[in-house]
């Protein structure tokens, strides 16, 4: 017996406390997906997964601070002058830093903000 997962493996790193987190996940589901739901503010991040995910989607880590509901002004992070690796350190030992969500799918890996950005991947 196969199953849609096994043809279009769908996975999100999710934070069910947001939103657009919440909505992509519905939307992955209605479009009859059953995604691997990784909550990454439980699980953390390493350093080289989350290099992989900015990588795979290209981009920055400043691209992908969450400066919203985040501790990232606190921490001084806004500055122009904070490097990549000082983001991703803060990123790794923050999760809640990382903006949401990521989805990986064969198509690609984004982070889908807006949620429009999900159609490219589904």
């Amino acid at each position: 017996m196969s199953s849609s997962a096994e043809h279009f493996p769908v996975v999100i790193y999710h934070h069910e406390g947001c939103g657009t987190s919440k909505n992509v996940l519905e939307q992955l589901i209605v479009a009859g997906h059953t995604p691997t739901v990784v909550n990454y503010l439980e699980t953390g991040w390493t350093r080289s997964q989350l290099l992989g995910l900015l990588a795979a989607a290209g981009l920055r880590a400043r691209d992908a601070l969450r400066i919203k509901g985040s501790p990232a002004e606190e921490l001084g992070l806004l500055g122009v002058n904070v490097s990549e690796e000082t983001l991703l350190e803060a990123m790794v030992a923050e999760p809640i830093l990382v903006n949401r969500p990521f989805v990986c799918t064969p198509k690609g890996i984004r982070l889908v903000r807006p949620i429009e950005v999900l159609a490219d991947l589904i």
